[in-house]
């Protein structure tokens, strides 16, 4: 029953928000706002694009508030508009710096220089990646995210999902390849 009655609070703001009610649409960015980062940063390279992302995202979501339709998932319609407004940033971006993955992946290597060299090696095999195939791993394998939902989020066929997911992976196997002999 919490789902059920989760969803139909988050109607209560969609509607009220649509009304013009501020603190209602206030409380659907709170409900968002972490899995909003969450698609944003599988998408971008930075923390900084990531949260520039989310930000066009909800005043994007806000200005076409009244187009969207109640009964529907706002969360799914949301998540699409910032994957979207990540892309659209990603497209925009000619040079990119690889910022390290999130801050909350733990490394499994007690010893820091290993740890290092690990996640430069692991930023720039992800770097090396085409925009969506990196935002389909990470969706996908750090997120949480099932292939029908990463479709969703970045227009594509769930199978072309799939599909990238299972390339992605294996460029960074490739790209990985000896790391152990390295460190």
């Amino acid at each position: 029953m919490g789902e059920v009655a989760d969803r139909s609070v988050e109607q209560g703001h969609v509607v009220a928000a649509q009304r013009g009610d501020a603190d209602a649409f206030a409380a659907l960015v709170r409900i968002h706002q972490r899995r909003a980062y969450a698609v944003a940063r599988a998408i971008v390279l930075t923390h900084e694009d990531a949260e520039d992302a989310v930000q066009e995202g909800f005043l994007h979501a806000y200005r076409a508030l009244q187009r969207f339709i109640p009964d529907q998932a706002f969360g799914a319609w949301l998540h699409r508009i910032v994957a979207n407004a990540a892309l659209d940033i990603t497209r925009r971006k000619k040079v990119r710096d690889a910022d390290t993955l999130a801050d909350t992946m733990a490394s499994p290597f007690r010893d820091p220089a290993e740890s290092d060299e690990l996640r430069r090696r692991l930023d720039e095999a992800l770097a090396s990646l085409g925009d969506r195939q990196r935002s389909v791993i990470v969706l996908h394998d750090v997120e949480g995210f099932k292939h029908a939902e990463i479709g969703n989020m970045l227009g594509i066929p769930e199978g072309t999902a799939r599909s990238d997911l299972h390339h992605a992976r294996a460029r960074l196997r490739q790209a990985l390849s000896g790391i152990r002999s390295h460190l």
